[in-house]
């Protein structure tokens, strides 16, 4: 139960400290946060509770394929907060147009024999 306080500990710190430094320079937090820190967190604990070296590339490589459809939410959240829309249903739309890439990329590679 320790071990699984100090990984959230560890990535909540992570989180904490991108939002508190984009609060004094937006652009700073935005470089803290588009590190794949949690995904290096995630390989760093699954590596220490597996050391699967197979599960390891396996994890890798599909979260690469899901970072793919996640990145036009970061331009079309700013887009329609600059046209007036409101932050949560920006976020919303944001959100619903991620999921939708989610399914369409897990169709696609499914198709393409790419096991996620």
């Amino acid at each position: 139960m320790l071990y699984l306080l100090l990984k959230a500990a560890i990535s909540g710190v992570i989180i904490a400290l991108a939002s508190e430094v984009a609060r004094r320079f937006s652009g700073w937090g935005a470089l803290i946060a588009s590190l794949p820190l949690v995904s290096i967190l995630g390989m760093i604990w699954l590596w220490r509770d597996t050391s699967d070296p197979q599960r390891l590339a396996d994890h890798a490589q599909a979260t690469f394929w899901f970072v793919l459809p996640s990145l036009p939410m970061f331009l079309l959240v700013p887009l329609l907060l600059r046209r007036g829309v409101g932050f949560w249903p920006a976020l919303l739309g944001g959100c619903a147009l991620t999921v939708v890439l989610y399914i369409a990329m897990t169709a696609l590679l499914t198709r393409s024999g790419v096991k996620l």
